[in-house]
């Protein structure tokens, strides 16, 4: 059920990088992008795919990981992505192209999730950094950056605490828990029956 699917899409941000992904999976999921809806039909994404250990080194070291977590650094060695796709905008002045990132970022994150895969998009980054690595023509905006790989810690779905904190923990365990706000609270109106 495509239920099923969103709960287990979190924003992982530890992997069991002893699991490999194949490039034949990223290609999979830009697939899967390929075949949104996009507005105006224009298509300006591109994307830039990583399974290379040298380029997701250079890739990691332009990410910003988990703001809320002001005493964590990021992933250990042994729990960084698998993989990256790099989602670039060919259309700059185009505002209607971030809703594609959005439709496009959600597709193929749910399509590594029933892959028994997860991410996260990072969109915190040294685009400029990232640019240089890769050699990229001014003209490509860096947008967002799919972490990708087997996750590697639990993330739970829990209500809102009593002073309406959203920011993400974890505990002693390391469980990382997101609190999220009620249907109650998010529907401002409903008409019919």
């Amino acid at each position: 059920m495509l239920k099923d699917l969103a709960l287990k899409n979190r924003s992982y941000r530890r992997f069991d990088n002893s699991v490999a992904i194949p490039m034949s999976t990223l290609e999979e999921l830009v697939d899967l992008a390929r075949i949104c809806p996009s507005a105006a039909n224009k298509q300006p994404l591109r994307f830039i795919l990583s399974t290379s250990p040298q380029d997701n080194d250079a890739i990691f070291g332009c990410l910003k990981w988990a703001a809320y977590l002001k005493d964590w650094g990021g992933p250990a060695p042994t729990e960084r992505p698998a993989a990256y796709i790099v989602m670039l905008n060919t259309a700059t002045d185009w505002d209607f192209a971030k809703f594609d990132l959005g439709i496009m970022g959600q597709t193929m994150l749910l399509g590594a999730v029933e892959k028994g895969l997860g991410g996260c998009m990072v969109g915190a980054m040294d685009r400029e950094k990232l640019r240089a690595h890769f050699a990229l023509a001014p003209e490509l905006e860096i947008s967002l950056v799919l972490a990708l790989g087997k996750p590697a810690e639990d993330v739970r779905i829990v209500d809102l605490p009593a002073d309406g904190s959203i920011k993400y923990y974890r505990d002693e365990a390391g469980t990382h828990f997101v609190p999220k706000r009620s249907p109650g609270e998010l529907i401002l109106l409903k008409t019919g029956k």
